[in-house]
């Protein structure tokens, strides 16, 4: 079989291992959706084109989103190109739990160009504060979730957290702020290498006015200090996700409050599930110990 050419037919055997989908599937879709209509051979074979496979893999991949098989025969037949707006329209519900549930479903197959198209649409569709707190916090937890509990791969966990990520670093790229605007320093821990909580703070910060500089992941022992005495920022946000920093080093944090005390015109916070574990009933000198980024805010 030559997959080029647009006019080969397949039987419904084929069809079946080509779409992903039972013989019995196909034929319930086909009586009842009429989303496709196979030819019928003179021995009452049905046989079915290219196209039609599509169909039948698109169909497939809606309902995977969250979509009835109705909702997505009625999108299909009348040629639809946004699905997450079609289910909005047939299905009312809140707009980032579709986005949410497609998401999910591409980032279980590993799907980072349709992810990130999808990301495109959930930020042009609502404000910053809701794609934010709306999407991507639920769907970063969602992506732990399923990681920690073996129903994702560290491939769907770790490509997910990538495209997320990366889009967050572009909107901040995007972002315009004004010259002499106030200066956020954010970092993660030396050996900590979650940043995507602190892009996510970053984001929120410049919508209030604020410039933002990320050091990134795992920054040098010396580079947060280093920074700080460049930039000369008005708040320090350090962050610690996992206990990686301080079975690296037990007196980093001691160390760090011994800066933050050198330099008491600027606020430090330190926040992350690591870091509020690790400093549990320490007394510190001058870092803020959260576990609320809207107290940092």
């Amino acid at each position: 079989m030559e997959p080029t050419n647009r006019n080969i037919s397949y039987s419904i055997t084929q069809a079946s291992d080509m779409a992903g989908l039972s013989k019995q599937v196909i034929r319930k879709w086909e009586d009842r959706y009429g989303i496709v209509s196979p030819e019928r051979l003179s021995n009452g074979y049905r046989v079915y084109s290219q196209a039609e496979i599509g169909t039948l893999i698109r169909m497939k991949n809606l309902i995977e989103q969250g979509f009835s098989a109705s909702q997505a025969a009625e999108f299909i037949k009348r040629g639809g190109n946004n699905p997450i707006a079609a289910k909005q329209a047939a299905e009312p519900q809140p707009l980032m739990t579709a986005y949410l549930q497609a998401l999910l479903a591409e980032g279980s197959e590993g799907a980072e160009l349709e992810m990130n198209h999808l990301l495109q649409q959930a930020y042009h569709s609502a404000s910053l504060p809701e794609f934010l707190d709306g999407l991507i916090v639920p769907f970063l937890r969602e992506v732990g979730q399923r990681w920690q509990d073996g129903r994702w791969g560290e491939y769907q966990e770790a490509l997910s957290s990538l495209v997320v990520r990366d889009f967050l670093i572009q909107l901040r790229r995007n972002f315009q702020v004004i010259d002499r605007a106030p200066v956020m320093l954010g970092a993660c821990l030396p050996h900590e290498r979650h940043e995507i909580p602190l892009h996510i703070l970053a984001l929120k910060f410049m919508l209030q006015g604020w410039k933002t500089v990320i050091l990134g992941p795992s920054p040098a022992p010396s580079a947060i200090q280093s920074a700080v005495r460049q930039i000369l920022p008005q708040k320090v946000v350090l962050s610690a996700v996992t206990m990686r920093a301080f079975d690296e080093n037990s007196r980093i944090l001691e160390e760090l409050d011994e800066f933050a005390a050198g330099h008491p015109h600027i606020d430090f916070y330190l926040g992350g599930p690591g870091a509020v574990a690790f400093a549990e009933g320490k007394q510190l000198k001058a870092i803020r110990i959260t576990e609320n980024s809207e107290a940092v805010l």
